[in-house]
């Protein structure tokens, strides 16, 4: 015999069918049947065999997660301490709790998972199947969501989803953190106040998006902005910015945008700074060049100290083809990055700018000291 919940879910997805509801895209008018529904099924299982709903509160939750949300999986999103949230099969449900993983006692159901995926990605006008293995998309909510199918992956899809916990917009909100010391936060203020060129550093989920995002509230509000990134990460608090991100092939291969592009379309319109989330590959060297130009700009790179950031720097560009060499592209890092932030988190998950270099703006026997 089917549970409480299961039947209440089954009217529910009914009724929605007739009336033509979109959960995801309107959930308001869905809240307000699923709580109906239960009212109803509370007083039929009073003079019915029906199961009886013990905590009907719980009922409409579990029944919004699974009809306007996402599954079980829809109680870690919610929670703002979770930072993270990664499947490698539907047994096994991880999460990141202030820079710590935890294994859950959530298993789901066999093809809950592919479901939810799809779910995931249908406001992102993205996809994965056999021709596209991996997917990367922002979710309604703004988390990130990264997604490899087998037979990439052993037995079970592979499922990532980075939450866009935003715990500063400022500053002056890392200072209370305990991220930045206030003289350090000074300093990078007046920097990207004077249009210098910051390169921010740090590993995976060092917080490099969020000292990003708190470097261009620094950014005078007369400047227009141009942000690229991968998938949509980036909030920009200006009246003047205007955020592109890549774009994945159609299913006849043709399509694609990728972030190179974007950085190249960017100069075209007529920025005052430009933003790229990240930079991975060859798109480097267009970053190179239009700062290079003079024109103020800032972006994350993966990197385990500022060092080693900014011999990365040096050898990305190279990615762009063989007619590129170290003897233009070490001098032009030189010239065209004034400051790399790193950041890092401590044993404690706690999140911490580390260094903060100014690069002497000249090369040395090929290397920059």
């Amino acid at each position: 015999m089917p549970s409480a919940l299961d039947v209440v879910d089954g009217e529910v997805r009914e009724l929605i069918r007739r009336r033509g509801l979109d959960p995801f895209t309107d959930p308001s008018p869905v809240r307000l049947l699923v709580r109906d529904v239960v009212a109803d099924y509370s007083e039929r299982s009073l003079t019915s065999a029906l199961p009886p709903i013990g905590d009907p509160e719980s009922v409409v939750r579990d029944v919004l997660d699974r009809v306007a949300g996402f599954g079980p999986l829809q109680r870690y999103l919610d929670d703002p301490e979770i930072e993270e949230i990664w499947v490698n099969e539907p047994g096994r449900v991880f999460i990141a709790r202030r820079g710590r993983s935890e294994l859950t006692t959530t298993i789901l159901a066999p093809g809950e998972l592919a479901d939810l995926v799809e779910r995931m990605l249908r406001t992102s006008g993205r996809r994965v199947d056999m021709s596209t293995p991996f997917v990367d998309a922002t979710m309604p909510d703004g988390s990130r969501l990264h997604v490899v199918i087998p037979d990439i992956t052993r037995r079970h899809m592979a499922v990532n989803i980075r939450k866009f916990v935003l715990q500063a917009h400022s500053l002056d909100e890392l200072i209370a953190l305990g991220t930045i010391t206030a003289q350090a936060a000074r300093f990078l203020e007046a920097a990207v106040a004077a249009g210098l060129n910051v390169l921010v550093s740090g590993g995976t989920q060092a917080g490099k998006t969020t000292l990003l995002n708190c470097l261009c509230a620094a950014i005078p509000a007369r400047e227009r902005v141009i942000t690229c990134e991968e998938v949509f990460e980036l909030r920009v608090p200006l009246p003047d910015v205007v955020s592109m991100q890549t774009r994945q092939a159609n299913l006849e291969g043709a399509g694609e945008i990728p972030l190179r592009r974007l950085v190249k379309e960017a100069l075209r319109m007529r920025p005052s700074r430009i933003v790229v989330g990240e930079v991975r590959q060859e798109e480097c060297l267009d970053l190179l060049i239009a700062l290079n130009s003079g024109l103020p700009g800032m972006c994350t790179l993966h990197a385990n100290s500022a060092r080693e950031a900014v011999v990365k720097m040096c050898t990305l560009p190279l990615l762009a083809g063989e007619n590129i060499g170290t003897a233009f592209v070490v001098p032009t890092v030189a010239a065209s990055v004034d400051l790399v932030v790193h950041v890092g988190t401590d044993a404690s998950g706690q999140r911490r700018v580390r260094e903060i270099v100014a690069l002497p703006g000249r090369a040395e026997h090929g290397v920059i000291e």
